[in-house]
């Protein structure tokens, strides 16, 4: 499937089913190949055990367009995705990490209450990290069959990437011993990253590393030409520029058709607390941690300790302390 008519009819047939009571939202996932529709919603692990009490400061939902980024079963480079709602600025840094290319949304999504209430996050934040990941963006009218501009990248527009995730093949078994051995030999380049051993279909290991960066696009350079906000700047706010960790291991792995593998997973300071519902959305169970006792968040509302107990005390995570040596 590659029309975009057909994929965000996919998406608006199944929004209303949707588990959450206000919010409901779809997204349809698709390249020549194939193509994943799916809403926002309580991954069964959490909905199941704990039904729909936050994790930390995190709702327990994934949404839409991270549901079907974790779950196609195909590389995302290159894809499209359609989805019934304007993309809030997490969305936007998964969706740019991943590899899309375009984006298209309902015109009715920016006309309902909740987006319009949330309308200067898309504006201020989400189009510009698409736009600077050279995402074209456009808005579906499916009643008049029309697609209308949002944004267009210049025509031969390559985003640059100076800290792009590093990704090797390996030639040796995936082991604690070898794990130990990547996690100690990593130059660091922040004090936030993490590293993952992961395989392809064909069974092959790789192993990947990345630490906390600005989204595809952005450099500090370029966050000061521009009048950006700065990582310190962003201290207090909902959302940031930067991708932590642990969302760019898995969303830079469903970008090369790769799958982490669990016990395999290594961040240095905890994750907040939206990346480990994502993690525990991806069907994960264990995350080795090399200082729980710090966390990886500008949000001073969340409280990622308490995400950990939660999913520790309701048996849906296991985590444990993994240090260089």
């Amino acid at each position: 499937m590659n029309d975009p008519f057909l994929s965000i009819q996919s998406a608006v047939d199944v929004v209303l089913t949707s588990p959450h009571p206000e919010n409901k939202v779809a997204a349809c996932l698709f390249n020549q190949k194939k193509s994943l529709t799916r809403t926002n919603a309580w991954p069964v692990a959490i909905f199941d055990k704990i039904g729909t009490t936050r994790i930390g400061d995190s709702s327990g939902t994934i949404h839409a367009e991270v549901n079907c980024l974790l779950h196609f079963e195909d590389r995302t480079d290159g894809t499209e995705i359609a989805i019934t709602d304007p993309c809030c600025p997490n969305c936007a840094k998964s969706i740019a990490e991943s590899g899309i290319k375009t984006v298209y949304i309902d015109h009715k999504g920016f006309l309902k209450d909740f987006a319009i209430r949330r309308g200067n996050e898309f504006q201020d934040m989400s189009l510009s990290i698409m736009a600077h990941a050279g995402i074209s963006i456009y808005e579906i009218n499916r009643k008049e069959k029309t697609i209308g501009i949002i944004y267009q990248p210049e025509q031969g527009y390559i985003p640059p990437e100076d800290n792009p995730i590093e990704i090797i093949k390996q030639i040796i078994p995936a082991t604690p011993d070898s794990f130990q051995t990547l996690i100690d030999n990593v130059r660091i380049k922040h004090p936030s990253w993490g590293c993952a051993f992961a395989t392809n279909q064909a069974g092959e290991v790789f192993s990947l590393v990345a630490s906390s960066h600005a989204a595809v696009g952005f450099s500090q350079e370029r966050f000061e030409k521009e009048g950006q906000p700065s990582p310190q700047t962003m201290d207090g706010k909902k959302y940031s520029f930067y991708l932590s960790p642990l969302n760019r291991l898995l969303f830079g792995a469903a970008k090369h058709g790769l799958k982490l593998m669990e016990r395999y997973i290594w961040t240095s300071v905890t994750p907040t607390s939206r990346e480990l519902v994502n993690l525990v959305g991806a069907g994960y169970k264990t995350l080795a941690i090399g200082d729980i006792d710090q966390c990886d968040t500008t949000d001073p509302q969340d409280k990622p300790s308490d995400a950990i107990s939660t999913l520790k005390s309701a048996g849906i995570m296991t985590f444990h302390t993994l240090k260089r040596t």
